[in-house]
């Protein structure tokens, strides 16, 4: 049973730098495409990040980029999202996901693991 445990949010100012992390046991974490997602109130859960098995490859939102990082660790069994010129529209639940598909997905239904969530707020 994969477990993914994510860590690192909190309330921070706009324009401030978080850095998210996620644990994963139970799995082979380095075989597996790593991504995060997240969620704002009253919204769907959408895309941010993902990072191929041996981080080379990566893909991001588009409100996201030149922001935002993902990277992984996979002797540690972590992915990172290193946050940056953080701005209220980024306040949402932050999800780790894990797929054993071996491209880099964009899409919900495509990863198997999920994190329960770590909650971000950017404040104005």
């Amino acid at each position: 049973q994969v477990q993914l445990v994510e860590s690192g949010g909190g309330l921070v100012q706009a324009g401030g730098s978080l850095r998210l992390s996620c644990a994963a046991s139970g799995g082979t974490f380095s075989t597996y495409t790593m991504a995060w997602f997240r969620q704002a109130p009253g919204k769907e859960r959408e895309f941010v990040a993902a990072i191929s098995w041996n981080s080379g490859r990566s893909y991001y939102a588009d409100d996201v980029k030149g922001r935002f990082t993902i990277s992984r660790d996979n002797a540690k069994n972590t992915v990172y999202l290193q946050m940056s010129s953080l701005k209220p529209l980024d306040t949402a639940v932050y999800y780790c996901a894990g797929t054993v598909l071996f491209k880099v997905a964009k899409g919900i239904d495509e990863y198997d693991y999920w994190g329960q969530g770590t909650q971000v707020t950017v404040s104005s």
